[in-house]
Order: C-alpha cells, then sequence, then structure tokens
C-alpha cells in the first residue's frame, strides 16, 4: 500500500517521504528515524482505494473509503512508537502499539 508521512508545519501538512508496504504490510524501515524522529504532529495518509484496486476487490463505485489520513502526534522521543493499522473496504481501526 502507498503510504505519505507528512508533518504539521504551522497551520498545514508537509510531505516527508513516500513509501510502499511489503505484502506483510510493514515497511522497509521505520519511517521516522535518527534526525528525522522529532516530537510533532504527524499524518500518515494512506491509499486504501488503490491498495484494494490492485487486488481486484470487488467495491461498489464510488468506493466507501478512498484516501485515509491518520493524524497522531509524538510527545517524547525517548519513547518507542509502532502504529498498526487494520482496515477493510469499509473500515479501519488504529492504536498505538508497543
Amino acid at each position: 500500500m502507498k503510504c505519505d508521512l507528512s508533518v504539521l508545519e504551522g497551520d498545514k501538512y508537509r510531505l516527508l517521504k513516500s513509501v510502499t508496504t511489503a505484502e506483510n504490510g510493514r515497511t522497509a524501515e521505520p519511517l521516522l528515524v535518527d534526525d528525522a524522529f522529532k516530537a510533532g504532529r504527524y499524518e500518515l495518509l494512506m491509499h486504501f482505494d488503490a491498495y484494494f484496486a490492485k487486488w481486484d476487490t470487488k467495491l461498489p463505485s464510488p468506493n466507501f473509503l478512498g484516501t485515509v489520513p491518520i493524524r497522531f502526534v509524538i510527545r517524547k522521543v525517548t519513547e518507542r512508537y509502532h502504529l498498526p493499522v487494520l482496515f477493510s473496504p469499509w473500515g479501519y481501526s488504529y492504536y498505538r502499539g508497543s
């Protein structure tokens, strides 16, 4: 799945990077590492519509979900952050993992 990671600067999100997850749903490396891992407000834009189209999933037209923004905050860079996302053509959930 294609995912776009952005950081909030002022009142707008600025794109940091675009990645594509592997077959297991994970990225090849953490999205924020070393100097890029900073406190702040982030948005992960997940391209559900393109993902389901790739797998020829039968969906209504228009799709119920298209691109889905997931917004989260990193407060303490001394802590570990993991963002598991569970999704279907009809809904999604996410949480801060361990």
